[in-house]
């Protein structure tokens, strides 16, 4: 059997079906003990893309990642929030003890923009994680998004539309979520790298990350960046606010 075919059948993110391979690859603990401790820890994988699907916004999706975007955050390393489906209220961020200078938020105009606001983004050496809400994505884009996450060893989390469950992805962690009763959150997963799937799990949602659509309500401004990008029209009123 040549190195190439042994290295191959040994990669974590090949599925041999009967067996299977944990990954080398380090994950970042969630921040919940319920699905970090055990013999199989789930946590979001390094240099790869992690997806939550879900059918509506604001089931407490957030708190998921909350855990995560606090500690990055501290440790100096940049938070980009591509195309969010509200304004994050940054007051509500900074009571859960987010860095806000770390923290910014990118909007654009087109798909073409987003994959390259996402490309760069993830390669960047200040990047600690990358969130996005893509609308529509094609298999050829999430590759593309997987080799830029690999390149720099960085995190990528997919929000998307809970029916993209049906259709395969290049991604190391899918998670299905589900809002269930009494402010909690049923977080099932999909595919994970290197490990079998696992038992859905339950999480308690207390409160919600306060989010509002007027950006003059926010008290501590974001950084907002307005895509796409062309060149300065010569007639100052023509030029975009």
């Amino acid at each position: 059997m040549s190195d190439l075919l042994k290295n191959l059948i040994h990669d974590a993110r090949v599925w041999q079906g009967h067996q299977h391979h944990k990954t080398l690859h380090r994950n970042e603990p969630t921040g919940f003990e319920v699905v970090d401790s055990g013999p199989s820890p789930l946590g979001w994988p390094r240099g790869a893309l992690s997806e939550c699907l879900l059918d509506h916004h604001g089931i407490g999706e957030l708190q998921l990642v909350l855990p995560l975007i606090r500690r990055l955050s501290q440790a100096g390393k940049t938070v980009f929030w591509v195309n969010p489906p509200y304004t994050p209220y940054a007051p509500a961020l900074a009571r859960e003890e987010i860095v806000l200078d770390q923290v910014v938020i990118i909007h654009t105009d087109t798909a073409d923009d987003m994959l390259w606001t996402l490309d760069n983004c993830l390669r960047s050496p200040v990047t600690g994680l990358v969130m996005a809400w893509p609308k529509n994505l094609s298999s050829r884009g999430i590759r593309r998004l997987q080799l830029a996450a690999e390149a720099a060893s960085n995190l990528c989390i997919l929000f998307r539309a809970a029916n993209n469950s049906r259709q395969s992805s290049p991604a190391a962690l899918r998670l299905v979520l589900t809002p269930a009763p009494q402010h909690t959150l049923e977080v099932r997963t999909l595919k994970r790298r290197g490990n079998w799937p696992g038992a859905p799990v339950i999480l308690a949602i207390p409160e919600r990350i306060g989010i509002n659509v007027k950006k003059e309500n926010l008290g501590i401004p974001p950084h907002i960046v307005q895509g796409p990008w062309q060149e300065p029209a010569t007639d100052p009123r023509q030029t975009r606010e």
